[in-house]
């Protein structure tokens, strides 16, 4: 098989970036368990310290999250006592997520590990230039994203 063949996995842009993506979630455990989150927790915790009170349709949209995957963080995260679910007092069909003190107070813990995953994944954020070349790397996948759900029925 030619080394150029669209039909070889590491041709394949998925594949390539379903490794990074996996690879990025496993680079990310040991930063967050002295913070007792997980990864999909953290990502959660991020939206709450952007936005506190968030619906969780809302949250679920930010996450690209169904509510069968959300839910079960939303508990666990709610054990952990970071958060609190409420029915929003104008409409009751409506739950926002409220952070407690301890979730708020875990934003200070959590703010190193932004720098020390991108320390992590070869960019020196004291250098101007890597920090443009992550920054222009997260926004070329988000130009990506875009395209890919783009509808607009060209399949060529």
């Amino acid at each position: 098989m030619a080394a150029d063949d669209p039909l070889r996995l590491d041709q394949q842009l998925c594949f390539a970036l379903y490794t990074a993506s996996r690879a990025l979630t496993r680079a990310y455990g040991p930063l967050l368990e002295p913070l007792g989150l997980t990864y999909p927790q953290y990502l959660v915790m991020l939206v709450l310290w952007e936005e506190d009170g968030v619906p969780v349709k809302r949250l679920g949209e930010r996450l690209v999250l169904d509510s069968g995957t959300l839910t079960p963080l939303l508990k666990r995260l709610e054990q952990q006592g970071l958060l609190e679910r409420r029915r929003d007092a104008e409409d009751e069909r409506v739950v926002r997520i409220h952070l407690t003190a301890q979730g708020r107070a875990l934003r200070t813990k959590a703010r190193r590990v932004p720098v020390s995953l991108a320390c992590r994944a070869g960019f020196d954020v004291d250098d101007e230039r890597s920090v443009a070349r992550l920054t222009k790397l997260r926004e070329e996948l988000g130009r990506l994203i875009t395209r890919l759900e783009r509808d607009d029925g060209d399949d060529a």
